[in-house]
């Protein structure tokens, strides 16, 4: 790779600031050992909920609400459902929707493992879905939120780079292997049209025909 392409990615990561309260709920995340999504993927997540035909979201994996408060910045209507298995993040989350003055209705944590919570929502119900919960768990959590988006809605799949590990064969541990695979099934679905970006650890979005 050229200096000049490392410099690029660089500067695409630093090229929005971050609002203070994203960059509170960030430094608790660190606190709690969760690592939540970049700066710039934050910013695209919050692009993407701008767009008019994004009402109700979904997300797997709430962490200390970083993701959450990006998804729900961008407009005064859309509606976030996001699930969790780690109720203390959640409850950081929550604290920081409230404290940006987001409306209680504009959001529903739900504790839980996304594997038993999914599939109680109800199908072609949601516009977008960001999937960023366990990597181990994502296949079943994509199939899921395939399931749940309607036609034309978005899907945003996290770390598919997995730390520069995906693109390199060489690296064979489970939860690249699983991202990989997942990564490469994505890329021939019949339901899908999707698209691998280079931006924090790797977004595949994909749109629902």
């Amino acid at each position: 790779m050229s200096v000049e392409k490392a410099q690029s990615w660089l500067y695409a990561e630093e090229y929005c600031l971050e609002p203070a309260r994203m960059a509170q709920a960030r430094e608790q995340a660190s606190e709690l050992g969760i690592e939540p999504v970049s700066v710039a993927t934050g910013n695209f997540l919050a692009t993407l909920a701008a767009m008019p035909c994004v009402k109700n979201i979904a997300e797997i994996g709430t962490g200390t609400g970083v993701s959450g408060l990006y998804l729900l910045s961008s407009a005064d209507d859309t509606v976030l459902t996001t699930i969790d298995l780690e109720s203390e993040a959640q409850t950081h989350a929550r604290d920081h929707f409230a404290a940006t003055g987001i409306r209680s209705g504009r959001y529903r944590v739900i504790h839980g493992r996304s594997a038993d919570i999914l599939p109680r929502l109800a199908a072609s119900s949601y516009d977008l879905v960001f999937v960023d919960g366990d990597p181990l768990e994502a296949a079943g959590d994509v199939v899921e939120a395939i399931r749940i988006l309607r036609s034309g809605g978005v899907l945003v799949l996290a770390h598919a780079l997995y730390n520069d590990r995906v693109a390199d064969p060489a690296r064979r541990d489970d939860i690249t292997v699983a991202l990989r695979n997942l990564g490469k099934d994505l890329a021939g679905h019949e339901e899908l049209r999707a698209s691998l970006i280079p931006l924090g650890d790797g977004l595949i979005v994909a749109v629902k025909h």
